[in-house]
């Protein structure tokens, strides 16, 4: 049995009929597709044999044969997707870095790099430091977030060794919040191994070594990979060029004769604190009226009104009048769509509602239509053992629109 290790290339020596069948091109041909996932034009290209090519492949990143045909599948969907809908993302993206940046990077921080890290970063170094970052962004009046995907380089220079966040890596970074999600190298301060985060002071505590998390992902792999479905699979919308992290629940939309509405929302880590509960959402809504809809279906919002269930079984009710200041016309065809958002000291909430328009023709007719109801939950989060705290503050509260 012939098996991918070119170890196992030593049977070519014992006969003719062995050396032959170590060669073999079709073989050699599906272990190249299946682990460094080349074309038969790559191997035109470079004019060497499926056998040769396996052999150089390996020889460079045979170290991560199990995490390479992954990463890559999923950049090279990030990247022809983005050359569609972002192209200018595509120029930031940096070349892959050698063996002996890495392990040189090892070196200076003291600790060992994952290896799924290490062989993304082979792929690609991160990207240049510009707006708009590669892992997302978001956008509210008075806020805006972007993160970028930090080099190794710039990475290593940002390591952590204070306490509280201990031989944690920066992720990604962003220029005008200073947000970065970070990955632990090492099991320490209530960390787990490799695993990715947003830091969270405890705003409550008197120690500012006392840092909570916002768990982002398990390890890298998980972390990128996941992030990459996301993005194409069209689960996060472009917006002004940009990949903006708002989640879409397929089931978040209702229709209501000719409009309907889908709802997406989003968890703001730099807004929000487990030390007091203080869990920020924004959520993005999408009012569409159908372009089969009769002229006369013509018609104007008046007014909104939520209802709003918390975790531990509070409810509310808030209504006013228009949206975020708006009372948008809906004729047939027509998209409007708008962005609020709301906090919470509970991390898990629905809400659920309904608008109520009248016609142009006839302002008499007035009608509701149901908003779908969506849930809004922060991602897992882990406390600090908590040490002095002081009394929580009151918090600013939203009304969402």
């Amino acid at each position: 049995q012939i098996c991918g290790d070119p170890r196992h290339s030593n049977c070519s020596f014992v006969s003719r009929r062995l050396n032959d069948l170590s060669k073999h091109n079709p073989l050699w041909k599906s272990l190249c597709s299946k682990h460094w996932l080349l074309t038969e034009k790559e191997r035109l290209q470079s004019g060497e044999s499926w056998f040769s090519l396996f052999k150089q492949y390996y020889k460079d990143l045979g170290r991560y044969i199990q995490y390479y045909p992954v990463l890559k599948k999923a950049w090279e969907q990030l990247k022809s997707f983005l050359q569609q809908r972002c192209p200018r993302m595509i120029a930031s993206l940096k070349e892959g870095a050698t063996e002996v940046e890495l392990n040189d990077i090892e070196a200076q921080i003291g600790c060992r790099l994952p290896e799924d890290y290490r062989c993304s970063y082979r792929i690609h170094n991160g990207q240049k430091l510009v707006i708009p970052g590669l892992m997302g962004s978001m956008s509210l009046s008075n806020h805006y977030r972007s993160e970028v995907l930090l080099d190794v380089e710039t990475a290593a220079g940002g390591f952590q060794q204070r306490k509280g966040m201990r031989r944690c890596l920066p992720l990604t970074f962003c220029f005008h919040t200073g947000l970065s999600q970070y990955m632990a190298l090492e099991p320490a301060e209530g960390r787990r191994m490799f695993e990715s985060f947003y830091p969270c002071p405890d705003q409550t505590s008197q120690d500012p070594s006392s840092v909570d998390m916002f768990i982002t992902g398990s390890c890298f792999l998980e972390w990128f990979t996941t992030y990459v479905h996301n993005v194409v699979s069209g689960e996060f919308p472009i917006i002004r060029d940009q990949i903006f992290r708002y989640v879409h629940d397929k089931s978040c939309v209702a229709t209501t004769g000719d409009i309907t509405v889908s709802v997406s929302t989003c968890f703001l880590p730099e807004l929000s604190s487990a030390h007091p509960p203080h869990f920020f959402f924004t959520y993005r809504i999408r009012i569409e009226m159908s372009s089969s809809a009769l002229p006369e279906a013509a018609c104007q919002l008046d007014s909104r009104y939520w209802k709003i269930t918390t975790s531990d079984g509070n409810v509310e009710e808030v209504q006013g009048p228009g949206v975020v200041g708006e009372f948008p016309v809906m004729t047939p065809g027509k998209v409007h769509e708008y962005a609020s958002c709301t906090t919470f000291s509970t991390p898990s909430e629905y809400m659920e509602g309904h608008y109520t328009f009248h016609r142009l023709a006839n302002k008499e007719e007035v009608f509701q239509v149901a908003i779908p109801r969506f849930h809004m939950v922060c991602p897992p989060f882990r406390q600090v053992v908590p040490s002095v705290r002081h009394a929580p503050q009151p918090e600013v509260q939203f009304m969402p629109s």
